[in-house]
């Protein structure tokens, strides 16, 4: 027979739901957030926008196709044309030695002269915020001189910063009301079409705007609903204009040697061992890369020629140590990702070493100094660690490369939901789905409990 309850004490009312609280409270706030939800659907101001926003979707990837036409092409011709015009068959090692200094002095121009200063400075992460029209013609003409002459950087964050600045370009066109609701959401949307055109694939584009937003709640679904639906109107018109005219932007599916193995217990320990690692190692390098943002920023001009000339040294001690390609350390990682997954067994050893050092001290400079985006270096560099270490016992090749990439960009990015969905539809496959997982959540939090150092400014 058990006591009666003292009458001071409330009655149970459950376990607190997540944030503080009573289950009854989370009960009642159920209906509140639907209720918002409902409201904001039923706001005319709302649904002209997530209107416009689906028009919006079609100049966006018009513009986004074109913008990385010419980066692909430009880096063709610079990269592959130019010295089989001159009679060799790759790159000598001294390439990137003029191409990066054109590269330094162009971006510092572009900093110190027009206003933007080309977008923010990669090391401060992916962003959706401060999109405007005004800074178009800065980041447009940045990411022309730093990716085709050979940044280790990707088009990735000059593509959100083009597709928000254009959505708004468009909306002052249209005549159409400029309230800060309407900024943030055409921005967003305008960034996410403009990203599914690199990616090939609206989800990741949505899920990556909607992580880099960090919103929740009615809110969430404010911003989720223009970005998915620009994405994918943008999306059928960028597959519609490859098609019709036959053009390459760059292939960004990797054609890993099947079929895919099962997964094992080893596979998983090693998993966790290498999303660790990952996280101990480019961690710092963040942290180094933030640093130098700070102190590019002071002399623009200079400091930034200096940075991108330590990258060409970096990429032509490559080239000398290994006999290899130049390129392969010289540029986002995008095309050699995808020979290494094709073939993995044509890296030895200390090619693979070489370029995780050269490769990756290249990165940190340009990540302090050049303009574009920080995610297909990751992706190369995650890539390269997990064909290394795939000799270990009981390791393949697959779910190394699984576990080093999924790592890597959730190092890098600090987004583990965008990185699992990116890392998985790169392999084509849910099979390695929960080494991803894994390897994302673990890398994410060894760096998150890791010294953050100086954050640069956006």
């Amino acid at each position: 027979m058990t006591e009666p309850r003292p009458r001071s004490e409330p009655p149970d009312e459950g376990p607190a739901p997540p944030g503080g609280g009573t289950a009854r409270d989370a009960d009642e706030n159920g209906p509140q957030e639907a209720e918002l939800l409902r409201h904001l659907l039923h706001t005319p101001g709302y649904l002209k926008v997530l209107l416009l926003c689906a028009l919006i979707g079609i100049p966006v990837s018009l513009a986004a196709f074109w913008f990385l036409v010419a980066l692909h092409e430009l880096e063709g011709v610079l990269w592959a044309d130019l010295p089989a015009a001159l009679g060799w068959d790759i790159p000598p090692w001294w390439w990137p030695l003029p191409l990066l200094l054109v590269a330094g002095a162009g971006v510092g121009l572009v900093v110190t002269h027009l206003r933007g200063a080309g977008g923010h400075v990669p090391a401060s992460g992916l962003s959706t915020g401060g999109a405007s029209s005004f800074a178009l013609p800065g980041v447009v003409l940045a990411a022309l001189a730093s990716l085709p002459f050979g940044a280790v950087l990707g088009p990735e964050a000059p593509l959100i910063a083009l597709g928000g600045g254009l959505a708004l370009l468009f909306r002052d066109l249209a005549q159409a009301p400029a309230t800060p609701q309407s900024t943030a959401l055409l921005g967003a949307a305008g960034a996410a079409a403009a990203i599914a055109a690199i990616f090939g694939n609206p989800l990741i584009a949505a899920v990556l705007l909607m992580e880099v937003a960090g919103v929740g709640g009615p809110r969430l679904f404010a911003v989720m609903l223009p970005a998915l639906l620009s994405s994918g109107v943008g999306s059928l018109v960028f597959t519609g204009l490859g098609r019709w005219t036959g053009l390459s932007t760059g292939n960004l599916s990797l054609h890993l040697p099947g079929p895919f193995p099962r997964l094992d217990v080893p596979d998983v320990a090693w998993a966790v061992l290498i999303a660790v690692a990952l996280a101990l190692v480019l961690h710092p390098l963040l942290v180094g890369a933030r640093a130098l943002g700070g102190y590019v920023a002071a002399r623009p001009l200079v400091r930034t020629v200096l940075c991108a000339l330590g990258a060409a040294v970096c990429a032509a001690g490559y080239a000398l140590a290994t006999g290899r390609s130049p390129v392969e350390v010289a540029s986002s990682g995008q095309a050699a990702m995808a020979a290494m997954a094709g073939d993995p067994h044509a890296w030895g050893v200390g090619a693979l070493i070489a370029v995780l050092l050269f490769k990756g001290a290249a990165y940190a400079l340009c990540l302090g100094s050049l303009r574009g985006g920080p995610v297909f270096p990751a992706l190369f560099l995650g890539a390269a660690a997990g064909v290394l270490l795939a000799p270990l016992p009981g390791l393949g090749v697959v779910p190394a490369m699984a576990a080093g990439m999924a790592a890597a960009s959730a190092t890098v990015l600090r987004l583990p939901v965008s990185s699992v969905v990116l890392v998985v539809l790169l392999l084509g496959s849910s099979a390695m789905m929960p080494v991803v997982i894994l390897s994302a959540v673990v890398a994410f939090v060894v760096s998150e409990l890791l010294p953050p150092g100086r954050r640069t400014a956006h």
